[in-house]
């Protein structure tokens, strides 16, 4: 099977976090064909694949494999056949290019010396597969690595490269929260403490934390994704939920958003003589840090393999990753880069006429589809590249 073949039957046939087992048996089969030892089951489905070749240093590949409960609306042939499932973040590209590396990578032994693992993870998506591989020991099934390397499809043109050193990826929180009242007949609120009346003066007030609390320079988001509460338009509930998303680069910054969002939530509720309300943490992403002399390394080698155009720095993504559990389990340096799905041409036309943000669909999008090439061969280019820089010659 082509990598554009397996491409699109991975697209077609998502699957949700900690449910990867298809795309984790596909890997299983790859590795096991490329002649890589495999363990199988490393943090319930996923997968790690260790290639030895002589003596020298020990590289680690890294790809996520689940998918998104999202609807596409795509309109692609290749659409994902599973209702209300589909890859709208491009772990398909990832788990894909994966498999491309491995396969050259076996097959040009004679050129390199060292030792290749290549993980496929479970569950970037709820926060926790990335840990849940480490607490499944993973480095105790498979050898330590000098490096961390990986990458993610991004809105970019196809085939670029960019990677940031330092605080490259967002730290990412979900918090939920419950604000509780005092439910009542519609018709009678002064009998009531009304919980969405707090809800709502909490999300009007978590909207200062940003402007009024952190520093123009430290970037951060605060976002309310869910609001939810009642039954019935006479009816004033006992509760009302509200799901929150925050985003900084660094713990210092995430930890004064985390008490802030804590004491508007008691305060509003106090204010309104309520019950005290239930703050509860579901996922969470650490800062993704790329290591500065790692990463100028691989930045180098990519500009020598692709050429100077081909390879920028991103800056800081606002978005989320799990990699980096990963790197530092390990005690190594870590290099993510971002690898460029969009359609050049619509791209560079957006980009003139200042729609990118309406016309080239963003990760998580029901319409999000990466242009299958040169996508895919500049990502299997771009791992092996970073790998064989790392490994002895």
């Amino acid at each position: 099977m082509t990598i554009e073949e397996l491409y699109r039957d991975l697209h077609a046939h998502p699957e949700l976090s900690f449910e990867e087992t298809r795309t984790a048996a596909i890997a299983a089969v790859e590795l096991r064909s490329a002649g890589f030892d495999v363990i199988e089951g490393i943090g319930i489905t996923g997968v790690a694949g260790v290639l030895r070749n002589g003596d020298g240093p020990t590289v680690l590949l890294r790809a996520d494999m689940d998918a998104l409960p999202v609807t596409e609306d795509t309109g692609l042939a290749y659409a994902s056949t599973v209702p209300g499932i589909m890859h709208a973040c491009g772990h398909d590209v990832h788990v894909t290019c994966l498999i491309g590396a491995i396969r050259e990578l076996a097959t040009t032994r004679a050129e390199w010396v060292g030792t290749v693992v290549a993980v496929f993870q479970p569950a970037e998506e709820a926060g926790g597969g990335a840990q849940a591989m480490l607490d499944a020991g993973l480095y105790e099934k498979v050898p330590v690595p000098d490096v961390v390397l990986g990458q993610h499809v991004g809105p970019a043109p196809a085939g670029m490269l960019g990677a940031h050193s330092g605080a490259a990826f967002a730290s990412a929180d979900s918090i939920d929260i419950t604000v509780r009242g005092r439910g009542g007949h519609g018709s009678r609120p002064e009998t009531t403490i009304d919980p969405i009346v707090i809800a709502a003066a909490v999300v009007g007030r978590l909207q200062t934390i940003v402007s009024r609390e952190i520093a123009a320079q430290d970037t951060s988001v605060v976002t309310v994704g869910r609001m939810s509460a009642g039954t019935k338009n006479n009816i004033i509930p006992e509760t009302a939920e509200l799901g929150l998303s925050i985003r900084a680069y660094s713990e210092e910054v995430r930890l004064r958003m985390i008490a802030a969002i804590e004491r508007i939530v008691r305060a509003e509720s106090a204010a309104s003589g309520a019950p005290e309300p239930v703050v509860e943490f579901a996922e969470s992403f650490p800062v993704t840090v790329n290591d500065g002399d790692a990463t100028g390394r691989t930045m180098a080698a990519f500009r020598s393999a692709f050429g100077e155009e081909a390879v920028i720095d991103p800056g800081p993504v606002s978005g989320s990753e799990d990699v980096g559990l990963l790197a530092t389990a390990a005690g190594a340096p870590l290099v993510y880069w971002i690898l460029g799905g969009a359609h050049p041409e619509k791209y560079l036309a957006a980009a003139n006429a200042g729609t990118i943000d309406r016309d080239i669909p963003s990760n998580h999008s029901p319409s999000f589809a990466p242009e299958i090439q040169p996508t895919l061969d500049r990502g299997v280019a771009a791992l092996v590249t970073a790998c064989r820089e790392w490994l002895r010659s």
